[in-house]
Protein backbone atom coordinates (compact mmCIF):
# COMPACT_ATOMS: atom_id res chain seq x y z
CA UNK A 1 0.00 0.00 0.00
CA UNK A 2 1.09 3.18 -0.89
CA UNK A 3 2.24 4.54 2.47
CA UNK A 4 1.43 8.87 1.90
CA UNK A 5 -1.79 7.13 1.13
CA UNK A 6 -1.93 5.45 4.20
CA UNK A 7 -1.11 8.20 6.58
CA UNK A 8 -3.37 11.01 4.26
CA UNK A 9 -6.78 8.92 4.20
CA UNK A 10 -5.86 8.37 8.36
CA UNK A 11 -5.45 11.53 9.01
CA UNK A 12 -8.31 12.79 7.31
CA UNK A 13 -11.09 10.71 9.18
CA UNK A 14 -9.37 10.22 12.21
CA UNK A 15 -10.52 12.25 15.47
CA UNK A 16 -8.59 15.35 15.55
CA UNK A 17 -7.98 16.67 19.03
CA UNK A 18 -8.97 20.25 17.82
CA UNK A 19 -12.56 19.78 16.37
CA UNK A 20 -12.20 22.66 14.59
CA UNK A 21 -9.86 21.60 12.06
CA UNK A 22 -12.79 18.67 11.59
CA UNK A 23 -15.30 21.82 11.34
CA UNK A 24 -12.55 23.65 8.72
CA UNK A 25 -11.88 20.46 6.48
CA UNK A 26 -15.96 20.07 6.20
CA UNK A 27 -16.37 23.49 5.41
CA UNK A 28 -13.74 23.31 3.12
CA UNK A 29 -15.36 20.40 1.57
CA UNK A 30 -18.62 21.31 1.18
CA UNK A 31 -17.58 24.75 -0.54
CA UNK A 32 -15.63 22.66 -3.35
CA UNK A 33 -18.93 20.73 -3.65
CA UNK A 34 -20.74 24.15 -4.28
CA UNK A 35 -18.14 25.42 -6.29
CA UNK A 36 -18.13 22.23 -8.50
CA UNK A 37 -21.83 22.01 -8.59
CA UNK A 38 -22.31 25.58 -9.73
CA UNK A 39 -19.80 25.54 -12.75
CA UNK A 40 -21.62 22.39 -14.02
CA UNK A 41 -25.28 23.97 -14.21
CA UNK A 42 -24.05 27.45 -14.57
CA UNK A 43 -21.95 25.73 -17.47
CA UNK A 44 -25.45 24.16 -18.68
CA UNK A 45 -27.70 26.58 -18.46
CA UNK A 46 -25.69 29.00 -19.98
CA UNK A 47 -24.90 25.48 -23.33
CA UNK A 48 -28.87 25.70 -23.06
CA UNK A 49 -28.95 29.17 -24.17
CA UNK A 50 -26.53 29.21 -26.49
CA UNK A 51 -28.50 26.58 -28.33
CA UNK A 52 -31.89 28.60 -28.15
CA UNK A 53 -29.92 31.35 -29.66
CA UNK A 54 -28.44 29.66 -32.38
CA UNK A 55 -31.69 27.50 -33.38
CA UNK A 56 -33.36 30.96 -33.56
CA UNK A 57 -30.95 32.36 -35.62
CA UNK A 58 -30.70 29.14 -37.94
CA UNK A 59 -33.95 29.87 -38.93
CA UNK A 60 -33.30 33.17 -39.94
CA UNK A 61 -29.72 32.74 -41.51
CA UNK A 62 -29.40 30.02 -44.30
CA UNK A 63 -26.94 27.23 -44.00
CA UNK A 64 -24.29 28.67 -46.91
CA UNK A 65 -25.06 32.02 -48.47
CA UNK A 66 -23.58 33.03 -52.01
CA UNK A 67 -22.75 36.98 -52.04
CA UNK A 68 -20.81 38.82 -54.65
CA UNK A 69 -16.90 39.54 -53.33
CA UNK A 70 -17.21 43.15 -54.50
CA UNK A 71 -20.57 44.84 -55.44
CA UNK A 72 -23.86 44.95 -53.93
CA UNK A 73 -25.65 42.56 -56.68
CA UNK A 74 -24.82 39.95 -59.04
CA UNK A 75 -26.80 37.79 -61.82
CA UNK A 76 -27.44 33.91 -60.66
CA UNK A 77 -26.73 32.24 -63.22
CA UNK A 78 -24.67 29.49 -65.12
CA UNK A 79 -23.32 25.95 -64.59
CA UNK A 80 -22.32 26.24 -60.99
CA UNK A 81 -25.87 27.09 -59.81
CA UNK A 82 -27.24 23.80 -61.95
CA UNK A 83 -24.34 21.82 -59.83
CA UNK A 84 -25.71 23.09 -56.53
CA UNK A 85 -29.03 22.04 -57.00
CA UNK A 86 -28.19 18.63 -58.40
CA UNK A 87 -25.99 18.18 -54.85
CA UNK A 88 -28.62 15.81 -52.49
CA UNK A 89 -27.27 17.57 -49.45
CA UNK A 90 -29.27 20.40 -50.33
CA UNK A 91 -32.87 20.89 -49.57
CA UNK A 92 -33.56 24.57 -51.17
CA UNK A 93 -32.14 27.42 -53.18
CA UNK A 94 -33.46 31.04 -53.03
CA UNK A 95 -32.55 34.49 -54.18
CA UNK A 96 -33.03 37.26 -51.81
CA UNK A 97 -32.32 41.15 -52.22
CA UNK A 98 -31.16 42.97 -49.17
CA UNK A 99 -31.24 46.81 -49.00
CA UNK A 100 -31.55 49.71 -46.27
CA UNK A 101 -34.41 51.95 -46.70
CA UNK A 102 -37.13 54.15 -45.80
CA UNK A 103 -40.12 53.32 -44.06
CA UNK A 104 -43.24 55.38 -43.26
CA UNK A 105 -46.00 53.58 -41.77
CA UNK A 106 -49.30 55.69 -40.68
CA UNK A 107 -47.32 58.88 -40.07
CA UNK A 108 -44.23 57.20 -38.33
CA UNK A 109 -40.89 57.13 -40.13
CA UNK A 110 -37.32 55.25 -40.05
CA UNK A 111 -34.73 53.47 -41.55
CA UNK A 112 -34.95 49.23 -41.58
CA UNK A 113 -33.17 46.23 -44.01
CA UNK A 114 -35.60 45.32 -46.32
CA UNK A 115 -35.44 41.62 -47.49
CA UNK A 116 -37.25 40.85 -50.83
CA UNK A 117 -37.50 36.53 -51.31
CA UNK A 118 -38.77 34.77 -53.89
CA UNK A 119 -41.70 32.18 -53.63
CA UNK A 120 -39.00 28.88 -52.71
CA UNK A 121 -38.87 31.30 -49.22
CA UNK A 122 -42.08 32.44 -48.81
CA UNK A 123 -43.29 28.26 -48.96
CA UNK A 124 -40.16 26.74 -47.12
CA UNK A 125 -38.61 29.32 -45.00
CA UNK A 126 -38.38 28.44 -40.94
CA UNK A 127 -39.19 31.85 -40.05
CA UNK A 128 -42.87 31.06 -40.22
CA UNK A 129 -42.09 29.23 -36.63
CA UNK A 130 -41.51 32.15 -35.43
CA UNK A 131 -44.46 34.76 -36.39
CA UNK A 132 -45.99 35.90 -32.99
CA UNK A 133 -48.64 38.05 -34.68
CA UNK A 134 -50.53 37.63 -38.12
CA UNK A 135 -49.52 35.14 -40.60
CA UNK A 136 -46.44 34.27 -42.61
CA UNK A 137 -47.43 35.28 -46.19
CA UNK A 138 -45.54 37.58 -49.09
CA UNK A 139 -48.68 37.32 -51.17
CA UNK A 140 -52.53 37.68 -50.89
CA UNK A 141 -53.40 37.05 -54.80
CA UNK A 142 -51.33 40.17 -56.23
CA UNK A 143 -51.41 42.20 -53.44
CA UNK A 144 -47.55 42.46 -51.73
CA UNK A 145 -47.10 41.74 -48.29
CA UNK A 146 -45.00 42.39 -45.67
CA UNK A 147 -43.53 40.20 -42.32
CA UNK A 148 -42.77 42.76 -39.95
CA UNK A 149 -39.73 42.10 -37.18
CA UNK A 150 -41.01 42.37 -33.88
CA UNK A 151 -39.58 45.71 -32.47
CA UNK A 152 -40.23 47.51 -35.88
CA UNK A 153 -43.67 47.08 -35.29
CA UNK A 154 -43.33 48.04 -32.11
CA UNK A 155 -41.87 50.91 -32.66
CA UNK A 156 -43.69 51.98 -35.58
CA UNK A 157 -47.52 50.25 -34.25
CA UNK A 158 -46.96 47.75 -37.08
CA UNK A 159 -50.47 45.97 -36.72
CA UNK A 160 -51.46 43.13 -39.50
CA UNK A 161 -55.16 43.76 -38.77
CA UNK A 162 -55.26 47.27 -39.52
CA UNK A 163 -55.63 48.27 -43.41
CA UNK A 164 -52.06 51.03 -43.19
CA UNK A 165 -50.12 50.32 -45.73
CA UNK A 166 -45.88 50.60 -45.19
CA UNK A 167 -44.21 52.67 -47.76
CA UNK A 168 -40.93 52.28 -48.94
CA UNK A 169 -38.93 54.98 -50.38
CA UNK A 170 -35.38 54.36 -51.82
CA UNK A 171 -33.44 57.01 -54.45
CA UNK A 172 -34.17 56.22 -58.11
CA UNK A 173 -31.39 55.01 -59.88
CA UNK A 174 -32.34 56.11 -63.23
CA UNK A 175 -33.23 60.14 -62.29
CA UNK A 176 -30.82 62.88 -61.32
CA UNK A 177 -32.26 64.46 -57.67
CA UNK A 178 -34.16 67.61 -57.85
CA UNK A 179 -34.03 70.03 -55.47
CA UNK A 180 -37.51 71.84 -56.18
CA UNK A 181 -38.91 68.59 -56.11
CA UNK A 182 -37.23 65.95 -54.60
CA UNK A 183 -40.06 63.20 -54.25
CA UNK A 184 -39.55 63.25 -58.15
CA UNK A 185 -36.50 61.25 -57.68
CA UNK A 186 -37.63 58.93 -55.21
CA UNK A 187 -38.75 55.39 -55.59
CA UNK A 188 -42.07 53.96 -53.52
CA UNK A 189 -43.84 51.42 -53.62
CA UNK A 190 -46.72 49.84 -50.85
CA UNK A 191 -46.87 46.42 -48.94
CA UNK A 192 -48.95 45.10 -46.39
CA UNK A 193 -48.35 43.90 -43.18
CA UNK A 194 -49.24 40.15 -42.90
CA UNK A 195 -47.55 39.28 -39.46
CA UNK A 196 -44.65 40.49 -37.05
CA UNK A 197 -42.04 37.73 -36.37
CA UNK A 198 -39.44 37.61 -32.98
CA UNK A 199 -36.05 35.85 -33.71
CA UNK A 200 -33.72 37.95 -31.40
CA UNK A 201 -33.62 41.87 -30.91
CA UNK A 202 -30.85 42.77 -33.21
CA UNK A 203 -32.60 40.98 -36.16
CA UNK A 204 -36.24 42.09 -34.98
CA UNK A 205 -35.34 45.69 -34.62
CA UNK A 206 -33.59 45.96 -38.46
CA UNK A 207 -35.50 43.27 -40.78
CA UNK A 208 -39.18 43.15 -43.26
CA UNK A 209 -39.50 40.32 -45.51
CA UNK A 210 -41.30 41.23 -48.66
CA UNK A 211 -41.73 39.67 -51.90
CA UNK A 212 -38.59 39.91 -53.72
CA UNK A 213 -40.35 41.46 -57.14
CA UNK A 214 -40.88 45.04 -54.76
CA UNK A 215 -36.69 45.07 -54.20
CA UNK A 216 -36.74 44.84 -57.77
CA UNK A 217 -39.04 47.56 -58.53
CA UNK A 218 -38.04 49.59 -55.73
CA UNK A 219 -34.21 49.26 -56.77
CA UNK A 220 -35.09 49.23 -60.25
CA UNK A 221 -33.18 45.75 -60.77
CA UNK A 222 -33.65 43.44 -63.04
CA UNK A 223 -32.19 39.65 -62.97
CA UNK A 224 -29.84 40.79 -60.47
CA UNK A 225 -29.75 39.78 -56.66
CA UNK A 226 -27.94 40.51 -53.52
CA UNK A 227 -27.81 36.99 -52.54
CA UNK A 228 -28.81 33.21 -52.86
CA UNK A 229 -28.97 31.31 -49.51
CA UNK A 230 -29.13 27.77 -49.57
CA UNK A 231 -30.53 25.18 -46.79
CA UNK A 232 -29.62 22.01 -46.25
CA UNK A 233 -31.16 18.93 -44.89
CA UNK A 234 -31.73 18.39 -41.56
CA UNK A 235 -29.18 15.94 -40.06
CA UNK A 236 -26.57 16.51 -42.77
CA UNK A 237 -22.75 16.57 -41.23
CA UNK A 238 -20.86 18.99 -41.06
CA UNK A 239 -18.07 17.09 -43.19
CA UNK A 240 -20.39 17.31 -46.13
CA UNK A 241 -21.71 21.12 -45.60
CA UNK A 242 -17.69 21.84 -45.87
CA UNK A 243 -17.64 20.05 -48.83
CA UNK A 244 -20.52 21.66 -50.47
CA UNK A 245 -18.88 25.00 -49.55
CA UNK A 246 -15.65 23.91 -51.15
CA UNK A 247 -17.02 22.99 -53.85
CA UNK A 248 -18.85 25.87 -54.30
CA UNK A 249 -16.04 28.00 -53.78
CA UNK A 250 -14.16 26.56 -56.90
CA UNK A 251 -16.90 26.61 -59.18
CA UNK A 252 -17.73 30.09 -58.83
CA UNK A 253 -14.43 31.33 -57.98
CA UNK A 254 -13.11 34.22 -56.41
CA UNK A 255 -15.30 36.93 -57.53
CA UNK A 256 -17.90 34.96 -54.98
CA UNK A 257 -17.63 35.04 -51.39
CA UNK A 258 -19.45 31.61 -49.59
CA UNK A 259 -20.09 31.71 -46.08
CA UNK A 260 -21.52 29.39 -43.85
CA UNK A 261 -23.08 30.05 -40.36
CA UNK A 262 -20.35 31.02 -38.72
CA UNK A 263 -19.07 33.88 -41.27
CA UNK A 264 -22.33 35.28 -41.29
CA UNK A 265 -22.32 36.02 -37.90
CA UNK A 266 -18.52 35.60 -36.87
CA UNK A 267 -19.24 38.48 -34.31
CA UNK A 268 -21.47 36.97 -32.55
CA UNK A 269 -20.17 33.50 -32.35
CA UNK A 270 -17.13 34.97 -30.96
CA UNK A 271 -18.88 36.70 -28.12
CA UNK A 272 -20.87 34.16 -27.54
CA UNK A 273 -17.80 31.77 -26.90
CA UNK A 274 -15.96 34.62 -24.98
CA UNK A 275 -18.87 35.05 -22.78
CA UNK A 276 -18.95 31.08 -21.62
CA UNK A 277 -14.77 31.89 -21.14
CA UNK A 278 -15.34 34.69 -18.72
CA UNK A 279 -18.31 33.18 -17.22
CA UNK A 280 -16.19 29.95 -16.80
CA UNK A 281 -13.39 32.07 -15.29
CA UNK A 282 -15.41 33.71 -12.85
CA UNK A 283 -16.40 30.31 -11.37
CA UNK A 284 -12.73 28.66 -11.33
CA UNK A 285 -11.92 32.22 -8.98
CA UNK A 286 -14.78 31.49 -6.29
CA UNK A 287 -13.29 28.02 -6.25
CA UNK A 288 -10.28 29.11 -5.80
CA UNK A 289 -11.68 31.48 -2.98
CA UNK A 290 -13.19 28.26 -1.29
CA UNK A 291 -10.35 25.79 -1.81
CA UNK A 292 -8.32 29.08 0.30
CA UNK A 293 -9.93 26.61 3.67
CA UNK A 294 -7.94 24.07 2.91
CA UNK A 295 -5.15 26.05 3.65
CA UNK A 296 -5.81 26.81 7.14
CA UNK A 297 -7.19 23.42 7.94
CA UNK A 298 -3.69 21.74 6.66
CA UNK A 299 -2.19 24.71 8.70
CA UNK A 300 -3.75 23.46 11.79
CA UNK A 301 -3.70 19.52 11.14
CA UNK A 302 0.88 20.01 10.58
CA UNK A 303 0.74 22.18 13.87
CA UNK A 304 -1.32 19.37 15.98
CA UNK A 305 0.84 16.45 13.88
CA UNK A 306 4.59 18.01 14.70
CA UNK A 307 4.72 15.22 17.43
CA UNK A 308 3.97 12.87 14.87
CA UNK A 309 5.97 14.09 12.16
CA UNK A 310 9.00 13.92 14.19
CA UNK A 311 8.16 10.13 15.43
CA UNK A 312 7.71 9.47 11.70
CA UNK A 313 11.25 11.09 10.78
CA UNK A 314 13.20 9.27 13.58
CA UNK A 315 11.87 5.83 12.25
CA UNK A 316 13.32 7.01 8.58
CA UNK A 317 10.20 8.18 6.74
CA UNK A 318 11.77 11.24 4.04
CA UNK A 319 11.17 14.72 4.12
CA UNK A 320 9.57 14.48 0.60
CA UNK A 321 7.56 11.52 1.76
CA UNK A 322 6.09 13.65 5.10
CA UNK A 323 5.20 16.19 2.51
CA UNK A 324 3.46 14.35 0.22
CA UNK A 325 1.28 13.08 2.85
CA UNK A 326 -0.01 16.33 4.09
CA UNK A 327 -0.30 17.14 0.07
CA UNK A 328 -2.49 14.31 -0.24
CA UNK A 329 -4.59 15.17 2.42
CA UNK A 330 -5.51 18.48 1.38
CA UNK A 331 -6.23 17.09 -2.15
CA UNK A 332 -8.64 14.46 -0.66
CA UNK A 333 -10.64 17.36 1.03
CA UNK A 334 -11.10 19.18 -2.58
CA UNK A 335 -11.43 15.65 -4.22
CA UNK A 336 -14.33 14.66 -2.04
CA UNK A 337 -16.14 18.30 -2.22
CA UNK A 338 -15.49 17.63 -6.36
CA UNK A 339 -16.79 14.23 -6.33
CA UNK A 340 -20.05 15.97 -4.66
CA UNK A 341 -19.99 18.20 -6.56
CA UNK A 342 -20.30 16.13 -9.68
CA UNK A 343 -22.93 14.00 -8.78
CA UNK A 344 -25.03 16.94 -8.10
CA UNK A 345 -24.15 18.87 -10.64
CA UNK A 346 -24.92 16.71 -13.29
CA UNK A 347 -27.67 14.62 -11.35
CA UNK A 348 -29.29 18.48 -11.52
CA UNK A 349 -28.38 19.32 -15.14
CA UNK A 350 -29.75 15.97 -16.46
CA UNK A 351 -33.20 16.21 -14.25
CA UNK A 352 -33.57 19.63 -15.73
CA UNK A 353 -32.76 18.61 -19.30
CA UNK A 354 -35.25 15.82 -19.62
CA UNK A 355 -37.86 17.38 -17.28
CA UNK A 356 -38.08 21.23 -17.20
CA UNK A 357 -38.19 21.15 -13.18
CA UNK A 358 -37.54 25.04 -13.14
CA UNK A 359 -39.74 27.50 -14.96
CA UNK A 360 -38.77 30.04 -17.22
CA UNK A 361 -40.70 33.27 -15.90
CA UNK A 362 -42.92 35.09 -17.79
CA UNK A 363 -44.31 34.50 -20.94
CA UNK A 364 -40.79 33.18 -23.21
CA UNK A 365 -41.19 31.03 -25.58
CA UNK A 366 -39.78 28.29 -23.73
CA UNK A 367 -41.30 26.89 -20.86
CA UNK A 368 -38.81 26.07 -18.67
CA UNK A 369 -34.97 26.92 -18.37
CA UNK A 370 -33.09 25.32 -21.30
CA UNK A 371 -30.38 22.62 -19.86
CA UNK A 372 -27.51 20.56 -22.39
CA UNK A 373 -24.99 18.99 -19.95
CA UNK A 374 -21.56 18.85 -22.01
CA UNK A 375 -19.53 15.81 -21.21
CA UNK A 376 -16.66 18.37 -22.36
CA UNK A 377 -17.98 21.08 -19.71
CA UNK A 378 -17.71 17.99 -17.18
CA UNK A 379 -14.37 17.10 -17.77
CA UNK A 380 -12.70 20.56 -17.63
CA UNK A 381 -14.45 21.17 -14.62
CA UNK A 382 -13.36 17.81 -12.86
CA UNK A 383 -9.36 18.90 -14.51
CA UNK A 384 -10.02 22.57 -13.12
CA UNK A 385 -11.46 22.01 -9.73
CA UNK A 386 -8.65 18.67 -9.38
CA UNK A 387 -5.66 21.20 -10.35
CA UNK A 388 -7.01 24.13 -7.46
CA UNK A 389 -7.13 21.66 -4.88
CA UNK A 390 -3.18 20.06 -6.13
CA UNK A 391 -1.70 24.43 -6.32
CA UNK A 392 -3.97 25.31 -2.97
CA UNK A 393 -2.95 22.16 -0.81
CA UNK A 394 0.64 22.35 -1.52
CA UNK A 395 1.32 25.60 -0.33
CA UNK A 396 0.47 25.53 3.43
CA UNK A 397 2.54 22.24 3.10
CA UNK A 398 5.64 23.68 1.61
CA UNK A 399 5.32 26.89 3.97
CA UNK A 400 4.87 25.42 7.67
CA UNK A 401 7.31 22.01 6.76
CA UNK A 402 9.81 24.68 5.86
CA UNK A 403 9.23 27.06 8.61
CA UNK A 404 9.52 24.11 10.99
CA UNK A 405 12.20 22.89 9.20
CA UNK A 406 14.54 26.03 9.75
CA UNK A 407 13.53 25.98 13.20
CA UNK A 408 14.89 22.71 13.21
Amino acid sequence: MNLPFFFAWRYLFAKKSHNVINIISAISAVGMAIGTAALIIVLSIYNGFDSLVKSMLNDFDPDILITPAEGKTFVPEGPAYDWIYGQEIVKNMCCVITENVFVNYDGRQGMVTAKGADWVYEEESPLREHIRSGEFALHRGDVPLAVVGSGIAYRMGVNPRFLSPLELYFPARDRNFSLTNPMASIETVNVWPSGIFAINSEIDDRYIIVPIEVMKELLGYGDEVSGVELRLRDGYRQKDAEKLKAGISERLGPDYKVSDRFEQNKSLYKMMKYEKLSIFTILVFIVIIIASNIFGSLSMLIIEKRQDIGILESMGMKESTVRQVFVLEGWMISLLGLGAGLVTGIGFSLLQQHFGIIKMPGNFMVQAYPVILSVRDVIITAVSVAAVGWIIARLPVGFMLNRRYRQD
